[in-house]
């Protein structure tokens, strides 16, 4: 099966999160094609998840798995961690304080 460019995956993700008016940034941009792509999840009170793909061999699918979660800065330090071993990543930052990400929308759970 054809994947997308990570580019393009996170230009699909950023738009539908602008038409949920869900505010999203791109902290870090990484390899245009297939760079690794991590979700901060911001929820605005001090706390944050980070989330990563992963690929499930049971199922036979990528889906995404919490990398970390708790006070923001210490989500931060592990994202930051992520970026030093791994300068094709990509980083996106959603802010939604009722912890929306649309990660299991179709098209963006897969």
């Amino acid at each position: 099966m054809a994947r997308l460019t990570a580019d393009f995956w996170v230009s699909a993700y950023l738009s539908r999160l602008r038409l949920a008016d869900i505010p999203a940034f791109v902290v870090k941009k990484g390899d245009t094609t297939a760079g690794a792509i991590l979700i901060k999840l911001n929820t605005l009170d001090g706390q944050a998840t980070a989330f990563q793909r992963e690929f499930n061999l049971m199922e036979d699918r990528r889906e995404w798995q919490v990398l970390t979660q708790g006070d923001e800065r210490d989500v931060d330090a592990s994202l930051a961690k992520q970026k030093s071993f791994d300068a094709d990543v990509w980083i996106i930052e959603v802010e939604d304080r009722h912890g929306r990400t649309l990660l299991d929308e179709v098209g963006l759970s897969d």
